[in-house]
């Protein structure tokens, strides 16, 4: 959504806002912060950092991934001995399953593959 060169641009724009329009709690965990806030200073720049951490996340509660979270998609990244699904979507598959959350705002078929519902 910062990127307006990214194909995705529209979409994610149109589909967060409607998100924000039916009172959706949206939440992410702190591996996705650290993930996004370094490619977003990388590749977009400051201005663009900011307005991640200013605009877009002030509307996002994010959990604090813990000890026994990081291990178990740590074991999950192992045993599916798989290098194309990366150690953060894990994360999110595994905290997804122990909150009970079952849609995902993403554009990748990980999770659809993993039993999430893509939003």
């Amino acid at each position: 959504m910062l990127s307006a060169s990214d194909a995705e641009h529209h979409r994610a724009g149109a589909a967060f806002a409607r998100l924000l329009d039916d009172d959706e709690r949206l939440l992410t965990h702190s591996y996705v912060l650290v993930e996004t806030s370094a490619l977003v200073q990388r590749r977009l720049g400051m201005d663009a950092l900011r307005a991640l951490r200013d605009d877009l996340l002030k509307v996002v509660a994010v959990e604090w991934v813990d000890a026994p979270l990081h291990d178990l998609a740590l074991a999950a990244t192992i045993a599916a001995g798989r290098r194309d699904v990366s150690f953060v979507d894990r994360v999110s598959f595994e905290l997804m399953r122990r909150l009970g959350i079952r849609r995902a705002f993403a554009f990748d078929d990980d999770f659809e593959r993993e039993g999430f519902v893509p939003v």
